[in-house]
């Protein structure tokens, strides 16, 4: 047995994989994750982490530590999304947040959008002061960094158009009050241009 075999433990893998980004239940490491939670969040724990698995929802993911001033360890990068990338979660938020609450989607989990929809959808929330031409001649480098930072995930391409699923760990990124306090904001600049 070398050194490191010697050193890993069952759920090394698992704690490898969530320092990386979110995990959604069809990672093969999710079971390792859920068996193992005590133990991961005792060593994550060291490192000023803590693991927060949504078993409802399908995804599992590291937060930081917060001193009361807000500072952290540092250990994961924050990345500016930027103004039009922000626009473009809310819209995706909202959208999520109309599939969830319809009856008639009751058994569906998972909610698929098509690219030419979100152009549609990200039309529809635009105020029309808001320089729409440019934001939509942009949206596919947007729409990129969305898939970049884990809340997109593109599932299929086809000549026509192509086909993402909103990824869940949006919820928790993006949460209701978030949601809501954005619209004001987005309003309030609206109306001072």
């Amino acid at each position: 047995m070398n050194t490191l075999e010697q050193h890993l433990k069952p759920y090394s893998k698992a704690i490898v994989r969530l320092l990386k980004s979110p995990m959604e239940r069809d990672n093969k490491y999710w079971n390792d994750v859920v068996n193992y939670q005590i133990e991961i969040q005792n060593y994550v724990g060291t490192l000023g982490l803590e693991l927060i698995i949504k078993k409802d929802e399908g995804f599992a993911f590291l937060k930081q530590f917060e001193d009361s001033e807000g500072n952290t360890q540092g250990l994961i990068v924050r990345r500016q999304m930027g103004f039009e990338v922000s626009i473009l979660l809310v819209v995706l938020r909202q959208i999520l947040e109309e599939f969830d609450s319809n009856i008639s989607q009751f058994q569906a989990t998972e909610k698929f959008i098509e690219h030419s929809e979100i152009k549609e959808e990200v039309e529809l929330f635009l105020p029309e002061k808001y320089n729409r031409i440019k934001f939509l001649k942009d949206l596919d480098s947007y729409i990129k960094k969305a898939v970049d930072l884990g809340y997109l995930k593109e599932m299929q391409k086809t000549d026509k158009d192509t086909r993402y699923k909103i990824q869940r760990i949006i919820k928790e990124k993006i949460t209701l009050d978030i949601l809501k306090e954005f619209k004001l904001k987005l309003a309030s600049y609206v109306e001072s241009v």
